[in-house]
């Protein structure tokens, strides 16, 4: 088969350069090649220092709700868009949103809801079997908001980070430049691979592609697929890389094409920050009321492990959300999903009680979180927690200005991170948890919580 691997656009005869001098000796060079939409560079991140040896630097969106708070709508959006990217390039149809409109929307973000709910209303219709791949941790709520730009004949799974010891992964593949490096599938049934004819992997990020190549690799050897599209917010893949990717095509005779917002190359100078960096945030010990909500009873549960596995399990193993990609979802599942949403967003609305809101995922549940959000009305934002280790600074232009540390409620051991949070900023946030936390596995997020100065924490749980 012939290698047909390239950009979604044409490049540019006059790349547009950026020097980001991040910290200390750290700097990196951007050469902006294909901008499609001709969006700012400003408008769609920030560069910040990473604590990771293997990679030193971190490009911190704006538009995806991980670090930086947003216009929840706005990061919903920016899934679809590359949704409408894919209708573009893939089948050869204008482009449902025009490039001045995009560049509104991402300049005003009060624009947003206007420009999502254009995005919904205008579903790209899909007949050929295609799968949808979100990348752990930080695009998953991207990956299914691209998926819900579609309807027919789609399908949409994350992978996860999470190990389920009562299920069995069909898929596993290592992220090499990643903190934390392995990848999970847990289809809750296996057709969803077999039955694709198309996969499409989406990440917010491609630097080397490899972490595409190693789940490519995986599944043309367990399922036999061999059309490929890996759609991203950002392409940062060197000559060298694509040419990495035309190899595994004449290799495994597959074909894998590529689409991105924006699309370009980097050069590196400076060392990676040390891992054991102090890090710093304003705290104030403040009086911190907490309200515990439980929106169970809106959401459709996975059965119970007993059900899975031979032999005694903790009767305290509390179920996971059935539809959040985790474990695979249709067109179908993702309209029930969005119903269940909308009454549960009406629950949380009538729970604010402040003007200035922050709605807060954890990890990779960000976008059922991201969804009520984004229905919640004025004056909220979003964010999520993460793993990725970030240096703080007060630096102009720099994308980390506070860090607050605590343990994963998975895994004590494992560090989690919330990012540019100020006391006063906010007059309540509400924590979605999709799984109750044990009073101890909560302790270090609430004493974090404590110290960022919020007056009001709703703590809302999806299963109890």
């Amino acid at each position: 088969m012939k290698s047909i691997t390239s950009p979604a656009f044409s490049q540019s005869s006059n790349p547009q350069k950026r020097l980001y001098k991040i910290i200390d000796s750290l700097q990196v060079e951007v050469s902006v090649t294909s901008n499609p939409y001709r969006l700012e560079l400003d408008h769609l991140f920030q560069m910040a220092a990473r604590m990771n040896k293997k990679r030193g630097f971190l490009f911190v969106s704006k538009l995806l709700g991980k670090h930086i708070p947003v216009q929840a709508a706005l990061s919903l959006s920016s899934g679809a868009v590359l949704g409408c990217l894919y209708e573009s390039w893939i089948f050869d149809k204008p482009t449902t949103v025009p490039a001045d409109e995009l560049q509104i929307a991402i300049a005003n973000t009060e624009k947003a809801n206007a420009l999502y709910k254009r995005l919904m209303d205008s579903k790209i219709k899909v007949d050929e079997p295609t799968l949808f791949i979100g990348f752990a941790e930080t695009a998953t709520a991207l990956g299914h908001s691209m998926f819900d730009a579609f309807e027919g004949n789609v399908a949409y799974l994350h992978t996860t980070r999470e190990q389920i010891d009562y299920l069995d992964s069909l898929i596993n593949f290592e992220e090499e430049h990643s903190h934390a490096v392995s990848h999970r599938c847990y289809a809750g049934n296996p057709g969803i691979f077999t039955n694709a004819s198309r996969v499409v992997l989406v990440d917010d990020e491609i630097t080397t592609g490899n972490t595409s190549l190693n789940i490519i690799k995986e599944l043309h050897k367990r399922f036999g697929h061999r059309d490929f599209v890996v759609a991203s917010l950002l392409d940062w893949r060197s000559a060298a890389d694509r040419e990495r990717f035309a190899a595994l095509e004449s290799e495994l005779g597959i074909r894998i094409r590529c689409l991105s917002l924006l699309e370009g190359t980097i050069s590196v100078e400076g060392s990676p920050l040390t891992e054991n960096m102090e890090q710093t945030a304003p705290i104030v010990e403040g009086e911190t009321e907490y309200r515990k909500h439980s929106i169970s009873p809106y959401f459709e549960h996975t059965e119970s492990a007993t059900q899975d596995v031979s032999g005694p399990i903790s009767e305290h193993i509390v179920p996971y959300l059935k539809l959040t990609g985790r474990f695979g979802i249709n067109d179908a599942q993702n309209k029930a999903l969005q119903r269940e949403i909308v009454q549960a967003a009406e629950y949380m609305t009538s729970q604010r009680m402040g003007k200035r809101t922050l709605c807060m995922g954890t990890g990779e549940f960000m976008y059922i979180p991201m969804r009520i959000a984004s229905l919640m009305g004025d004056g909220v934002f979003y964010q999520s927690t993460t793993r990725s280790p970030i240096y703080p600074s007060n630096r102009d232009e720099y994308a980390v200005t506070s860090a607050y540390r605590f343990d994963s409620s998975e895994d004590a051991n494992v560090d989690n991170f919330m990012y540019n949070l100020t006391p006063g900023q906010y007059d309540e946030i509400f924590v979605f948890i999709e799984r109750e936390l044990e009073p101890q596995k909560r302790e270090s997020f609430e004493r974090v919580l404590r110290k960022i100065g919020i007056p009001l924490v709703h703590l809302v749980y999806f299963s109890e």
